[in-house]
């Protein structure tokens, strides 16, 4: 099962694939809440739920819900669709592959008072603090429902030629959208190398629940990322984030 931020693209590979799907853009947070309904309506077991979103953007901006939009896209929206489906997952036992980067550790460092960075803003920034969000949320994930059969994995895909960094000032766009990519990036097949290693391996066996991978292999990040009050206090402060957005006027 597929989904996807744009129907005609979701589409398109879901036909390639014989797969059904669905559309959710992560920008907006209604849309995630009826993406897990849904899913949760008609997906009785989920073995494995990878979470790919990835997006660096340009001036600080906010979504429709009022954050800041990298956060939202790369970390909160993610953090509510896996959040909201745990009855689903922990009954089924499921890996939960949470795609993350090597720019948490290049330019990640989160101030727990400014989540979604008003003081600091730079593009790199942002993503690099989503990025290691995305590493925290994993292990905590792990810490909390690990005993009751959640196996959680964060994992660096690698630089995937891809229209990635688009809509950025930052220099990301110059390699990701001109002829260097192809000396520098790697192919989307190739890349999906790491997704069907997690997503068909045996958790405990081939790979180690809480981790971060690449190239298939555990490997370290940023110093942050091992912080386990760190990850408790991004937890709690995403779920109250999420409870306020949820409340009525």
């Amino acid at each position: 099962m597929l989904t996807g931020r744009s129907p005609g693209k979701t589409a398109a590979v879901a036909a390639e694939l014989g797969a059904p799907y669905f559309v959710a853009d992560f920008a907006d947070l209604d849309q995630v809440r009826r993406l897990a309904a849904t899913l949760a309506s008609t997906c009785p077991r989920i073995d494995v739920l990878v979470s790919n979103a990835g997006a660096i953007f340009g001036a600080r901006a906010l979504t429709r819900n009022g954050f800041e939009q990298t956060f939202q896209v790369n970390h909160l929206a993610p953090f509510l669709l896996t959040t909201l489906l745990l009855p689903t997952l922990t009954a089924s036992s499921a890996s939960v592959l949470q795609t993350s980067s090597s720019a948490a550790r290049l330019y990640g460092l989160i101030d727990p008072g400014d989540l979604q960075n008003e003081k600091k803003y730079s593009p790199n920034k942002a993503y690099g603090d989503a990025k290691l969000a995305n590493i925290l949320f994993t292990r905590e994930l792990q810490r909390r429902y690990g005993p009751q059969g959640i196996n959680a994995v964060a994992f660096n895909p690698g630089h995937v030629a891809t229209n990635f960094a688009r809509h950025t000032t930052s220099y990301f766009r110059f390699v990701y959208h001109t002829p260097l990519k192809w000396l520098f990036l790697t192919s989307p097949r190739q890349a999906a190398g790491s997704v069907t290693f997690l997503a068909e391996g045996i958790p405990g066996q081939t790979w180690r629940p809480g981790e971060f991978y690449s190239a298939n292999r555990p490997v370290r990040s940023h110093e942050q990322a091992y912080d386990d009050y760190l990850a408790r206090d991004l937890w709690d402060q995403s779920a109250a984030m999420l409870r306020k957005f949820s409340r009525p006027e």
